[in-house]
Parts: structure tokens; sequence; C-alpha cells
């Protein structure tokens, strides 16, 4: 019996030990994770989870735009984005520190172009809100203070999104102390310029043509008089 015994010991001893190893493997990386590089710090992007259902925005966005621009294009830059910094000693890094690293490297621009999109539709989904918003407080006094009424500020915010030629975006910033209206062309975006971005626009044609064919206009109309969220612009005005 007390060989039986010792042997069970000797057994139980095993396990545990292999058990222990196991654990510290995988806490020191030394298996090969998903969303980890073998031994390294480096992590995966996983695509921002919405908090409204994909036909939340209807009618003013359907969800068949919305399955092909998040599910499609949206993934796309992120499933490329994680293809680029395999092996890098970037993926460890926030996607906004990636997108400002490579934004000026010559040979970073693939890189740059697919983070860059992956940030600013991310920034997108946040801008909008099924049944929007109002905006008042602190950022309502800086909305007034720098376009003189909301309703100027809506009208800045549909002449750039008209006015940019081809790809982009039309963004509410904070510039110093001032609010602005801006355009970016392709994945350009306002922090790149030393702006905060509030709240912003996609007027890339996938984000609206099912819907609206080449009637940019109707589309970010529905978009500003519907759907933008004024919450989440005002909650990224710096806390002072």
């Amino acid at each position: 019996m007390r060989r039986k015994e010792h042997r069970h010991c000797l057994r139980g001893r095993a396990f545990w030990g292999t058990l222990l190893v196991s654990v510290l493997m995988v806490v020191t990386g030394t298996f090969g994770l998903s969303g980890c590089s073998q031994g390294g710090a480096s992590s995966t992007l996983q695509p921002y989870a919405l908090p409204y259902d994909q036909k939340a925005l209807e009618p003013f966005i359907s969800q068949k735009t919305f399955e092909f621009h998040y599910g499609k294009h949206y993934q796309g830059y992120v499933d490329k984005t994680n293809e680029l910094l395999r092996g890098s000693s970037l993926a460890q890094l926030p996607l906004e520190e990636i997108m400002k690293q490579t934004a000026t490297s010559p040979d970073k621009v693939a890189l740059f172009n697919n983070a860059a999109q992956a940030w600013n539709h991310e920034f997108f989904w946040k801008s909008l809100k099924p049944g929007g918003a109002k905006p008042g407080g602190e950022l309502l006094k800086k909305i007034q203070a720098s376009f003189g009424s909301l309703d100027s500020l809506k009208r800045l915010l549909l002449d750039a999104s008209l006015a940019q030629f081809g790809s982009g975006w039309a963004w509410l910033v904070l510039e110093g102390d001032t609010l602005k209206v801006v355009k970016t062309g392709n994945a350009d975006n306002p922090l790149l310029h030393g702006q905060v971005p509030l709240l912003t626009i996609d007027v890339w044609e996938h984000a609206y043509y099912l819907d609206y064919q080449n009637r940019r206009g109707d589309y970010v109309k529905a978009i500003i008089d519907n759907l933008l969220n004024w919450d989440f612009a005002a909650a990224n005005l710096p806390k002072s």
C-alpha cells in the first residue's frame, strides 16, 4: 500500500509540476498563443465591438450597407494591419501610436494606410448613435463660441463633406481652444496635425453608395440631422 501511495504521490507531483511549467510558459509567452507573437509582447488588433445592432441606424444607413462597410471594408483594414504588423516591433504599440510612427515613413505606407483606416473607422462607429443626441454643456458653449450656432456648424460639416474630392473624412476638431471643421483625404486624420478629433463623417463611397449612389450630400445630411453622437464628441473634449 505504501508503495502504491508513493507512486500516486509521485504522479501527483509530476502532474502539478507539468501544469506549473505550462502556466509559466503561457505567462512568459513561450507558447505561440492567438494574439501574441512567439516569445514576444505583441498583440493582435481586434475589430471594435459595436454598441448597437447593424440595423439600428436604419433608415439612414441600411443594414446591408453596414454589413459591407463594417464586415468587409473595416474588417479588411484590421486584418491587413495585423498581417503587416506580424513580426514587427511596432506590434506591441497602441493603434494610435502605430499610425503616428508610420505616417511619414515611405517604407511603411501600406501599414499607415491600413492602421489609420482602422482607427478612423472605429472613430466613425463611435461618432454614430441611433436616434442621435443633442449637444449640451461645455460642448454647446464651444460650438456657439466657435460657429455662432449649431446650425452653422452643421452647414460647415456638410460643406466640408461635399468639398472633399474623392475619398476622405469630414471632422469636428478642437485646435487650441477653438472648434473647427476640417476635411482629410484617404487615411489622413487630425491627430497627425496636432488637432483633437471630436466627431467624424466617412465620405468614402463605400460608406453610402448602396443606399445613396452618388448623392453624398443626402447621406451626409441624414447623418448630421439624425445620427451624430454629440455625447461622444463631448467626451473627447480634454478635461480642464
